[in-house]
């Protein structure tokens, strides 16, 4: 154990986010303009690197999944998956998307519904709802969890395939070669880009758990409020993680999609139901006939920030997940065949996104439209309203109002818990069962960071810290996709067991 926290890997990334919360504890103004600044960078000079990445993994992933490679299994030829199908996509939704689809499920559309991605579309009306609910849903389907799979497939493939560690420098070490130098840099950077990344969530979460408090108990909407917030759950996800992954983490996952069940059955049942199955329907018509537009669209003639602020913000905010999402992934999808694999991330948790949005979204469209309400003008002053501004026109406003901020907090509390786990295990020589040391450091500097973006600058600081993290963490996406068609080239594709003829009786 000690040798493990006295690698390279951790000493260098715990010292580089200490002197980050160090830095921006002291100095929160100066810190929020430096990641504004690099934000501003990044995506100006970048935008069009993200967008080309993420549809090319897309692309990559799905002709893996219907090629002859799609039948090997993550792990030996006689594997069976480790978890059970509901549990897995659980343990999936909740660390891949956890509190941010709560946060966007109805700020996203509504946002974009009051202010539209187009200049010429006019806003709040019937078009710019439709339009609204085909970008959300581009946002939060296949693109966003292409990212996470290529992480999590050829991690897995190496830990469950070939028994090698977890680590993402041993991923890309057909390419890069054993330099300990560089392998050391590039786990270093993917550890300090996976803290930035659920420290982004982490603060999106507290921020709506403080909007949700101060709708249903009058708790003033304030920093120190967001920091007593953040304590708590850090005290709380600490105390999961010493569970190990087998109990608190597998247990919360399963709350957190039965409650998220429970709600979205509710809201749609309650809400206009009709309406929702035609949005539903339709955002997906539109999502499919507008993908490859939506995927490569950029303004270079009429300029203007939307994109930054929305598209190239989602991919960024995913590559920064992604050693995280990526590697969680690939520990919980053991078992599973490539094929299985890539269907199973690349289309189960989208799909339900999309019905989360469109249930969640699709009511407080309906309710701007068709009953005169002013959600949308709500959700443009204070996005970490928009869910609870909507339970305002259904019946059991408070229920639901409660039941949603335990649910933001068990999601933050599985994604942290997750998060504690995997860094732990990526700074402890891709140890599967890291010390427990370990796991309680990363968990109080994961705090301690999102502590620092609100005080710096709340929503913006958060966005921008994810984004800067990311850009290189890109490229080593790349570096991933060719490392793994290395490979697999040469793995036994499963042959397909003839059946033997039965014997006529004499």
């Amino acid at each position: 154990m000690k040798n493990q926290l006295l690698n390279p890997v951790f000493l260098v990334s715990a010292i580089i986010v200490g002197i980050l919360v160090i830095i921006g504890a002291v100095n929160p103004s100066g810190f929020g303009a430096v990641a504004s600044t690099l934000f501003d960078f990044t995506t100006t000079n970048f935008g069009w690197f993200y967008l080309i990445a993420v549809f090319v993994f897309v692309f990559f992933l799905f002709a893996l999944a219907i090629s002859k490679y799609g039948k090997i299994r993550l792990g030996p030829p006689d594997s069976r998956p480790e978890y059970p199908f509901f549990t897995w996509i659980g343990m999936l939704f909740s660390a891949g998307f956890g509190a941010g689809l709560v946060f966007w499920g109805v700020a996203e559309p509504m946002s974009h519904f009051f202010n539209t991605p187009f200049a010429d579309l006019e806003a709040q009306t019937e078009e710019a709802a439709r339009v609204a609910m085909g970008y959300a849903f581009f946002h939060w389907g296949v693109s966003q969890w292409s990212v996470f799979a290529i992480v999590g497939l050829l991690i897995a493939f190496l830990q469950f395939r070939k028994n090698r560690d977890g680590l993402i420098s041993t991923a890309v070490e057909p390419v890069v070669g054993k330099n300990k130098g560089i392998k050391h840099t590039i786990d270093s950077l993917a550890v300090i880009a996976t803290v930035m990344g659920i420290a982004t969530s982490l603060g999106l979460g507290i921020l709506q758990m403080n909007g949700g408090l101060n709708a249903v108990f009058n708790v003033p909407n304030s920093i120190w409020v967001q920091l007593v917030i953040t304590g708590v759950l850090l005290a709380l996800y600490l105390t999961s993680s010493s569970t190990g992954l087998d109990k608190g983490i597998k247990w919360l996952s399963n709350l957190n999609l039965g409650l998220c069940l429970l709600l979205l059955a509710f809201v749609f049942i309650a809400g206009p139901t009709v309406f929702i199955l035609n949005t539903f329907t339709l955002g997906l018509g539109d999502y499919f006939a507008n993908y490859i537009t939506y995927s490569l669209r950029l303004t270079p003639y009429k300029g203007g920030t939307w994109l930054q602020d929305w598209t190239i913000f989602y991919w960024a905010w995913a590559i920064a997940w992604s050693p995280f999402v990526g590697a969680f992934v690939a520990r919980v999808s053991r078992g599973r065949t490539i094929r299985e694999f890539v269907v199973g991330v690349l289309i189960v948790p989208p799909l339900i996104a999309c019905l989360w949005i469109a249930t969640f979204g699709g009511t407080a469209l309906n309710s701007d439209l068709m009953n005169g309400t002013n959600i949308a003008e709500v959700v443009n002053s204070d996005l970490t309203l928009a869910l609870f501004e909507t339970y305002n026109y259904l019946p059991m406003t408070d229920i639901l109002s409660i039941l949603s901020i335990a649910l933001i907090a068990t999601f933050l509390i599985t994604s942290a818990d997750s998060a504690t786990y995997i860094l732990a295990s990526m700074t402890a020589e891709g140890s599967l069962v890291p010390p427990l040391i370990a796991k309680m450091v990363w968990g109080v500097l994961m705090a301690a960071i999102a502590a620092v973006l609100l005080v710096a600058g709340g929503l913006d600081a958060l966005q921008t810290a994810s984004l800067v993290s990311a850009l290189p963490f890109a490229v080593i996406l790349f570096i991933f996709m060719y490392a793994f068609m290395k490979m697999i080239r040469h793995e036994p594709i499963p042959q397909r067991k003839l059946k033997q003829p039965k014997k006529k009786e004499s």
